[in-house]
């Protein structure tokens, strides 16, 4: 009795961990977005829209970037990318012709080094949905 009462506190303990901001993310918490039904969809850089060509060739050469919100911190609160420590993901604006204010479409990218991202995402939702970008 004591024995399972230990380790249901165990366990809550890490639940815990893992909600904290910035708290590393952990093979367990990979596991978990992988069960949550994470089916990544992909789209080839050819296929995005000329906007988002453009958006990430700067993405790759350091910028200039039109938004001053371009390359800030993406926290990934809808947890739709794989799980990763604060500062990880980076999020960049797909011009929206048309729109007066950013629109919805972003290019998101994780890495620590920003002209060499590990991988990137786009959305044309603002963050509903993300397909990986391949080359």
């Amino acid at each position: 009795m004591l024995r399972a009462a230990a380790r249901r506190a165990v366990q809550l303990f890490l639940a815990l961990l893992l909600l904290l901001p910035g708290w590393p993310q952990t093979g367990l918490a990979q596991a978990q977005w992988r069960a949550a039904g994470s089916t990544e969809a992909t789209v080839a850089v050819a296929d995005l829209p000329p906007q988002g060509q453009r958006t990430y060739r700067l993405i790759l050469r350091g910028g200039p970037f039109a938004h001053d919100k371009d390359a800030a911190v993406f926290g990934n609160r809808e947890r739709l990318l794989p799980p990763k420590r604060r500062g990880y993901y980076r999020e960049y604006t797909v011009a929206t012709p048309g729109a007066r204010d950013r629109g919805a479409r972003r290019i998101v990218c994780g890495g620590y080094r920003p002209t060499a991202p590990d991988a990137c995402w786009y959305t044309g939702d603002h963050y509903a949905s993300f397909k990986r970008i391949l080359q």
